[in-house]
């Protein structure tokens, strides 16, 4: 059973933040654990016996809870934990495969702001990145690690703390977004550094390593006080072999060569120095996905289905690599048909409009699974 108890009444802590009482806000009892504990077992199985691997659905249906808004959210620490456990109730009631974990919410711009960019907050919408500070090539050169409390880390860390304080038994920390040092150097350069592959290589490459090396010292830092398991990590509300994920969006703005020759290098030499883990890519174009393959231990991807085909991905993907992916109308439609990718660790994303739509689908899909 899962129990939660409404009325959680505000105070206010010794940091004069506005806040809740959530430790008992979101309950789980011994059959919602042991749910928990066969969940992070199959995603192991996922790297460990790829192909007797089974997998897995996550569904996402619409809270029933009125959602605060992002600026209500990135004013409180609490506002947002309860937004984040108010979203893990329909999974643990679904008994889908959906790990019980929240993620401090502060965007995709927190290695950028550290360097010193400036960053906006759209209307409810989360932080970005709103400057560079790298104008010209030869500033490249010049560019100084940050420490590791700049821009909004040392927020970020004072919220984990708080966090840490008021969490239910039962439910972790996400890692915060990290983007890669790719997504990071072009928010830094700006799209100048697209003309710098061809101009001057070598400022690329050096904002690269500086990005780099800030990366792999900050997500120590960040996952130290959520995680001792350096072994495993939770990201996107799945289980990853691995330490960290880091996001290639921005690699279709660049050729597979390009990635090849100045990129790759530096996403190899983070996963080496962390232990390894797993990419999202939001990109459009496809060869440079096979580049990603190459880097020795990555063991998971994410993309966009509207770009990319899971049945030729699952050819492509080396066995250790589990794919992730939403899946629209269309490939549930070749999944209902019994067309199953040839792989087995792979995990779905899909969305229903209720609880009881949700049930009937998960079941559905479970009963689908080419044995």
């Amino acid at each position: 059973m899962l129990r939660g108890e409404p009325g959680i009444g505000l105070n206010h802590n010794q940091r004069g933040y506005k806040t809740m009482d959530l430790k008992r806000y979101l309950r789980l009892d011994d059959k919602v654990r042991e749910h928990l504990a066969d969940v992070d077992r199959r995603y192991r199985m996922m790297y460990e016996d790829p192909a007797n691997a089974e997998p897995m659905f996550v569904v996402n249906v619409a809270s029933s809870v009125p959602v605060p808004t992002w600026e209500e959210r990135l004013a409180d620490p609490m506002v947002m934990l309860k937004a984040e456990l108010d979203g893990l109730r329909s999974h643990l009631e679904l008994r889908d495969d959906r790990v019980a974990t929240v993620r401090v919410q502060f965007g995709t711009s927190q290695v950028a702001a550290a360097f010193g960019c400036d960053v906006v907050v759209p209307k409810n919408s989360l932080p970005a990145a709103a400057s560079h500070v790298v104008p010209n090539t030869e500033d490249s050169f010049t560019l100084q690690i940050p420490p590791l409390n700049a821009g909004w880390y040392g927020k970020l860390r004072d919220w984990t703390d708080q966090w840490l304080e008021q969490l239910p038994e039962g439910v972790h920390i996400q890692h915060p977004d990290i983007q890669s040092p790719f997504n990071n150097a072009h928010l830094i350069r700006g799209n100048d550094i697209l003309l710098d592959f061809f101009d001057k290589p070598a400022a690329v490459e050096a904002v690269l390593d500086r990005v780099t090396d800030f990366m792999i010292a900050m997500v120590r830092d960040v996952k130290r006080p959520i995680s001792h398991d350096d072994q495993w990590f939770y990201d996107w509300g799945s289980l990853w072999k691995g330490y960290a994920r880091i996001s290639n969006c921005s690699m279709h703005m660049i050729s597979p060569e390009f990635y090849r020759d100045h990129v790759l290098a530096r996403d190899i030499r983070f996963f080496d120095s962390v232990g390894g883990g797993r990419m999202h890519y939001c990109g459009t174009a496809d060869a440079v996905i096979d580049e990603f393959f190459k880097v020795p231990s990555i063991t998971g991807l994410d993309y966009d289905m509207k770009y990319h085909d899971l049945w030729a991905l699952s050819e492509r993907a080396p066995a250790r690599v589990t794919l992730l992916q939403w899946a629209g109308e269309a490939t549930l439609a070749r999944l209902f048909k019994g067309d199953w990718p040839k792989k087995r660790n792979l995990i779905f994303n899909v969305a229903a409009g209720s609880i009881e739509e949700g049930r009937a689908l998960l079941a559905r899909l479970r009963a689908a699974v080419r044995k």
